[in-house]
């Protein structure tokens, strides 16, 4: 019986688990740039003396849904979409370099160059880019950045750093929503990465696909609370036949 239990209630954690993270892609389908977290699971088997028929279901790392979102035309000046399997590269809170897909540019009150959340953005040497106050600043297909002041010409204050992930080192999803390398080390800037102007690249959630896959999780794990029940019924019925027996 006690293998019905584990086994059960390894199947609805997993169930729960997926649900969870079904809901943060659902609830992130309109956020730009968002890549969709995936989850896979394993059949582990229980080691020790008597318990190798138990097979549990463990969680794997499947990392994200590589795959573009869909294409926003905005018109406005200071936004990007990255082309390919580029990615911007901002100062994440913590100082240290990391990547995002979300190319919604603003100008701070200081002249830095950040994203819509705050987020420092980097130039292809690795530092903040700051434009002259009051300036009207244009981002080219290449990711330079240029500045006009009033009564001043146009001036190139830097260029967007952008990266390309490759297989020796992909990149990772972070608690904070953006990403890194798993070797912790920045990747170089990519100089053949194109971005287009005046377009948001959209979440690639799929919003039907998700909600069915959440009514589907639902139904596993009303299937697996069930299993608990019967092994609970089973539980019962043997301790009254043991005491009949006594």
């Amino acid at each position: 019986m006690d293998r019905l239990i584990y086994t059960s209630m390894t199947g609805a954690s997993a169930a729960a688990n997926r649900q969870a993270i079904l809901a943060s892609n659902l609830a992130n389908v309109s956020t730009n740039g968002f890549r969709a977290q995936l989850e896979t699971y394993r059949a582990v088997p229980l080691n020790g003396e008597g318990a190798s028929t138990r097979v549990f279901a463990v969680e794997s790392t499947a990392g994200f849904l590589d795959k573009p979102g869909f294409a926003q035309q905005t018109g406005r000046a200071l936004d990007a979409m990255t082309t390919d399997k580029s990615w911007f590269a901002v100062q994440a809170l913590d100082g240290n370099e990391a990547y995002t897909r979300n190319g919604s540019f603003e100008v701070a009150a200081d002249g830095t160059l950040k994203t819509s959340n705050g987020l420092p953005v980097l130039s292809s040497g690795g530092a903040p880019i700051t434009v002259p106050q009051d300036s009207e600043v244009t981002i080219s297909y290449d990711g330079t950045v240029s500045a006009k002041a009033i009564n001043q010409p146009i001036t190139v204050v830097g260029k967007l750093k952008q990266v390309t992930p490759n297989e020796e080192d992909p990149l990772k999803r972070g608690d904070d929503g953006l990403f890194r390398t798993y070797s912790g080390n920045p990747l170089d800037n990519d100089e053949t990465a194109r971005l287009h102007v005046g377009v948001l690249e959209g979440s690639n959630v799929n919003a039907i696909e998700t909600m069915v896959g959440m009514i589907q999780t639902a139904r596993q794990f009303e299937a697996q609370t069930k299993l608990l029940s019967s092994a609970e019924a089973n539980d019962r019925s043997a301790a009254q036949l043991l005491g009949l027996q006594g």
